[in-house]
């Protein structure tokens, strides 16, 4: 599997990525959720996946996680 940090990526490919986990019928119309705002930080090289995905856990499940 091909590294996705930020070192080892382009934009374009930090944006090829984000596209591979939204699939065409994401079931996301009805949601809150914008896959691609959640990962605007990725895309523009700013915060790594793992710091977005950490941040949103805290967000969602506060002093459980």
């Amino acid at each position: 599997m091909k590294s996705v940090l930020i070192k080892d990526t382009t934009k374009s490919e930090r944006i090829a990525i984000i596209k591979e986990w939204i699939p065409v019928d994401d079931g996301l119309e009805d949601c809150e959720i914008d896959m691609w705002e959640m990962y605007r930080e990725y895309i523009n090289g700013e915060k790594e996946i793992a710091q977005i995905n950490e941040e949103l856990s805290k967000r969602m499940f506060g002093e459980f996680y």
